[in-house]
Formats: structure tokens, C-alpha cells, sequence
């Protein structure tokens, strides 16, 4: 009896067992997207459970490119639902396979009359690019887009008040500001015009061609599937059948199509079991994730809570197992007091011998750089946000909108400053100093501690704060980033620091029913149960989820990054 014939997954893998018979191709369908951390509550589980987790894919890819087994990799590009941040993770997985074997990206539309920027930077790091006859390429450009609401909000009888440190945090120009600022339509500016720039480099890199071709191309856009084939941006113009029926006449006819996230986890269960059970002692790299606004306390599913963090920071500090860990990031800020504990407890984690390398997803501003900064190295990808090192407070003052409804409310306040931040009344001028004084001390305090951790001169890196928003390529030029890339390479970079080889340590997987297991309570404040997450209740969850569907993002503390600003 032949043993390669047994339906046993990953036994094909093991040594000396060659293939026989039909061969693998590997499909990555991102039409469901990514899932680039675990669920965060059991509906978001329920709405990913076709999405592959960006860990599978690139753990994936990298062992499907050295065995012989493997044919080459079919990308269905789609609608292609993911950040440019994402986006350009997945790439580079895909361009890494591409040099050792054959890879065709497919898709009916790059955009049908809208964007296909994020779904194209995917496709071109394969071999071949496809496209339906009946679709387009909409490499169109980058659109942004400012929106100031005080003149709305004072119809509605709310007064704005707001004061920020300095020029670019326009996070409070949303709210405040009745006219778009020259510093924030520079920055915004400068924001599409790098992402421009880093697309026309890609692309004519990946396509053979000139700069100028893909600028005159990006001119003439949406292009045709003709248009685009003629220009050089696409290789063949064909469905799905066309696509397949091509690689079985060009790889070979005997291959079974299987996803490149099953196979690795069937690899995994399979081949990996025997050297599992000799490696049990390898050394780990812990992923602590900072997702979401920051906040006080644990926080919800969707937020970063300080204390779930830090319990978390502090539990791979206390495994001696743990020797590195990668600190990934994805959040536009939020609270200055949550964000410096966070930062607290990454500092204490390097003073134990870890390294720390943070890595930066689709955002890390403001609050989200201040826990980045202090790490050993910070590896971004080129479109993340990140910077908007500054500060805002205010408040809402909705004295005129309760005179206008009818409503009664008087203040009864036992203390000279009980009401500074209540909505009802406005700030007094004492209370303007105040806020200014404390605006100027916070500020003083993330520039110092940013200009420490970069190890720059304070007169360097003030320039580069000021609130202003940098995208990860421009933040690497200035000195803000060490390195541009994704988490692969954050995890290079931990190795390296620990002395460690990246393919030959243990890397925890989070379970996705970790929300449930975290229900249990907790025996001290050391217990993993201490860092469950909260339901959020109450108007102001209320008021959050309103925002949230108009498209309005509510700021989460005066470390917040502008409000609505993201990238196609």
C-alpha cells in the first residue's frame, strides 16, 4: 500500500514521502478580507470565518515556495476589502512566493467606477495579472477629503471649544474650525501625494516600465481592460474559467486547488507534529496587540485598554520561555494618561532584557506612536499613518441647543472648578489658561519622551511633531521609523536583537475564543481573566455608534489622531 495515498493532511510533508499523483495549487481568495488579529467579540468571529488570518498566509506562502508539491499560487484579487497598510503586507508576501514560482492575480474589475489603487498594489507583485473583459483598471489617483463640522454643529445650537499643540493636529479643526487651515491642507496634501508616489514607483518596478507610463496611465484612468492590457498594466484579458484553463495548460493539468490557509494549517497539524514534539522548548516571540483607540481602563473588543495591554506586557514579561516581542500596533490614539502606561510597561519589559520591536498597521498616531516609540525598533509599512505627535482638549458646549429645545438645566457646582469641562457653560478665562498651560505641558512631555526614545535632539524631532500626520514612508526618511515593512520583518528584527533565528522560535498563537476565555475570574490583577474587555453601555456608547455610521470618528482622548482621516 502506497502511503502518499492516504487522506492523512501534511503526510505528504513528511521526509521521504514525495508526491505522486495530482499536484497542489494554492488559492488566496481576499475578497472576505484579512483578519490581521483575532476576533475581537464572537459577531466579528461569526462575519471572518472565510477571511484568513494574514499569519496563515505568509507562515503559508514561505513554506509553499520550497516544496516540490506545490505548483504556484492563484490570487482572486475582488473587491479586495483591505487597508493599503494590509494590502501591502499581503503583497509582499505574494512577491516573495513569485520569485521562486508562478503566480497569477485575477479579478473581474480593479474598481468598477471607483478606486482599485489597494486591489492593484496587491496584483502586481504576482507574475501575470489578469482581468475580466468586461472590467476596468481604476488606478485613479488617491482621493482625501476634509471635513470641518462647526458650522453644522453651531446650527444645532453646539458651541466647539477646543484648543490644540500645534498647527497640524487638525483632529480638532473637525470640530473647531471653520475653515480648512493652509498646515492641514498641506499635510493632507502631502499624505495623497506620497501615496501617488510610492504606487507609481511599485508599479513601474513590478509592470517594466517608466514612471511616466504609469503617471500617464493614472492620467487616462479608469482604463479599459483593452486599455490596460495595451499600457503594460495587465498581462491577459480573460474570466475565471480562462484564468484556471491557463494555468492547467501552462503548469501542468494534474493539480487540486486548495487554499493557501488550509494547507498551512494542514501542513502544520500534519508535518509539523514530529518536530513539535522536539521542539517544545524552542524559544517564543510574543505578539501583544495595541488595536483600536486607546483607552482607560480594560476597554471594549474594539478598543486598546491600558490595563488589558499592560496585563498582557507584564504576563510575557514574567514567561521566561519569552525572549522578544513584537508590539503591533494599529490604533489613531486616544488617551494620554492610557497611552504613557502603556509605554510604561514597554519600557520595563526592555529593562528585563526583551527586546521590543513594534510594528505598525493601517495607523499609529498620536497615542498609537507614543506606545510604539519607546520600543527597541519600529518597522511601518510605507501608507501607515503614524506621527501626529501633539495634543487636543476641549468640549462641546451645548448651552444653546438646551435654550433651544426648552430644556432647563442649572448648574450647582461645589468647588471653584467643578464645571471646567461640564457641556453646559463655557470656558471662563481662567479656564482657558488652564487648558492652555496643560496643553503645553503634555505636549512638552511627548515631545521629550519622543525625541528620547528615537534618540534625537529635542531641537530635531520638534519640527517633525507639531500633530502632523506622516506616512510611514516619509516618517522612515525623517528618523520616526526604523524600518518599512510588515511583521514578518518586525519579527526578523526581534530575532536578530535576541540572537535568535526567526524560523526556529515559537510564536503563541491568540485563540479566536479568547473573549470567551477571559470570562473566568481572575484570582489577582495578574491573572489573565483581569484584562477582560468590557460591553460597552451607556449614551456614550450610544453616541459613538451614531458617529460611527455618518462617518464621523469619535476622538477617544486629547492623543487622538484627525477624526475620519483614512486612506482608500
Amino acid at each position: 500500500m502506497d502511503l502518499r495515498s492516504l487522506p492523512i493532511p501534511g503526510l505528504r510533508a513528511l521526509p521521504g514521502l514525495g508526491s505522486r499523483g495530482p499536484r497542489t495549487v494554492l488559492e488566496l481568495d481576499l475578497s472576505h478580507g484579512v483578519q490581521t488579529g483575532p476576533p475581537r467579540h464572537p459577531l466579528e468571529a461569526l462575519r471572518l470565518r472565510q477571511a484568513p488570518t494574514l499569519r496563515a498566509i505568509g507562515d503559508g506562502l514561505r513554506r509553499a515556495a520550497g516544496d516540490d508539491d506545490v505548483l504556484g499560487l492563484l490570487v482572486h484579487v475582488g473587491t479586495c476589502p483591505l487597508s493599503l497598510a494590509v494590502a501591502d503586507e499581503v503583497g509582499a508576501m505574494l512577491a516573495d512566493f513569485s520569485q521562486d514560482k508562478p503566480s497569477i492575480a485575477w479579478t473581474a474589475t480593479f474598481g468598477e467606477l471607483t478606486s482599485g489603487l489597494a486591489a492593484y498594489r496587491v496584483a502586481v507583485n504576482a507574475r501575470e495579472v489578469w482581468v475580466q473583459p468586461s472590467g476596468a483598471l481604476g488606478l485613479t489617483g488617491v482621493h482625501l477629503g476634509i471635513t470641518l463640522l462647526r458650522g453644522g454643529l453651531e446650527k444645532l445650537g453646539v458651541d466647539p471649544e477646543f484648543a490644540k499643540r500645534h498647527e497640524y493636529k487638525s483632529a480638532a479643526d473637525q470640530l473647531a474650525a471653520t475653515e480648512v487651515s493652509a498646515a492641514n491642507r498641506e499635510m493632507v496634501q502631502r499624505l495623497a501625494d506620497a501615496i501617488v508616489d510610492d504606487t507609481v514607483a511599485r508599479v513601474a518596478a513590478r509592470r517594466s516600465l517608466t514612471p511616466d507610463d504609469v503617471r500617464d496611465a493614472m492620467a487616462r484612468a479608469p482604463l479599459s481592460s483593452a486599455a490596460a492590457l495595451a499600457a503594460g498594466l495587465v498581462d491577459h484579458v480573460g474570466y475565471r474559467d480562462e484564468v484556471y484553463a491557463h494555468a492547467r495548460e501552462t503548469w501542468t493539468p494534474q493539480w487540486q486547488p486548495t487554499y493557501v490557509h488550509r494547507w498551512a494549517h494542514a501542513q502544520q497539524a500534519g508535518g509539523d507534529r514530529l518536530a513539535a514534539l522536539t521542539h517544545r522548548h524552542r524559544p517564543v516571540v510574543a505578539v501583544v496587540d495595541v488595536t483600536g483607540p486607546i483607552v482607560l481602563g480594560p476597554g471594549t473588543g474594539a478598543q486598546a485598554g491600558a490595563d488589558r495591554v499592560g496585563a498582557r506586557l507584564r504576563e510575557a514579561g514574567r514567561d521566561d520561555d519569552v525572549k522578544a516581542v513584537v508590539l503591533r500596533v494599529d490604533s489613531p490614539g486616544g488617551s494620554y494618561v492610557a497611552s504613557d502606561a502603556i509605554r510604561r510597561e514597554v519600557l520595563r519589559l526592555r529593562e528585563s532584557g526583551r527586546p521590543v520591536v513594534a510594528t505598525m498597521g493601517t495607523a499609529a498616531a498620536s497615542g498609537g506612536y507614543f506606545v510604539a516609540m519607546p520600543c527597541d525598533e519600529i518597522v511601518a509599512q510605507p501608507t501607515t499613518l503614524t506621527g501626529s505627535i501633539g495634543v487636543l482638549a476641549g468640549k462641546m458646549v451645548v448651552e444653546r441647543l438646551l435654550d433651544r429645545v426648552g430644556i432647563v438645566h442649572e448648574a450647582v457646582d461645589a468647588g471653584p472648578r467643578a464645571g471646567f469641562l461640564a457641556p453646559g457653560q463655557r470656558f471662563t478665562d481662567e479656564e482657558w489658561q488652564v487648558l492652555d498651560a496643560w496643553l503645553d505641558e503634555v505636549y512638552a512631555d511627548f515631545t521629550t519622551k519622543a525625541a528620547d526614545d528615537r534618540g534625537l535632539d529635542l531641537a530635531v524631532l520638534e519640527p517633525l511633531a507639531r500633530g502632523r500626520v506622516w506616512l510611514g514612508t516619509d516618517a522612515h526618511d525623517r528618523g520616526l521609523v526604523d524600518h518599512l515593512g510588515g511583521t514578518r520583518l518586525a519579527l526578523e528584527r526581534a530575532c536578530t536583537l535576541a540572537g535568535l533565528d526567526p524560523d526556529d522560535v515559537r510564536l503563541p498563537s491568540p485563540s479566536p475564543l479568547e473573549w470567551l476565555q477571559r470570562l473566568r475570574p481572575a484570582e489577582s490583577s495578574e491573572s489573565p481573566g483581569a484584562a477582560a474587555v468590557v460591553v460597552p453601555t451607556g449614551p456614550e456608547a450610544l453616541l459613538e455608534r451614531l458617529a460611527a455610521s455618518v462617518g464621523i470618528a469619535v476622538p477617544h482622548g486629547v492623543l487622538s489622531m484627525p477624526s475620519g482621516l483614512s486612506l482608500p
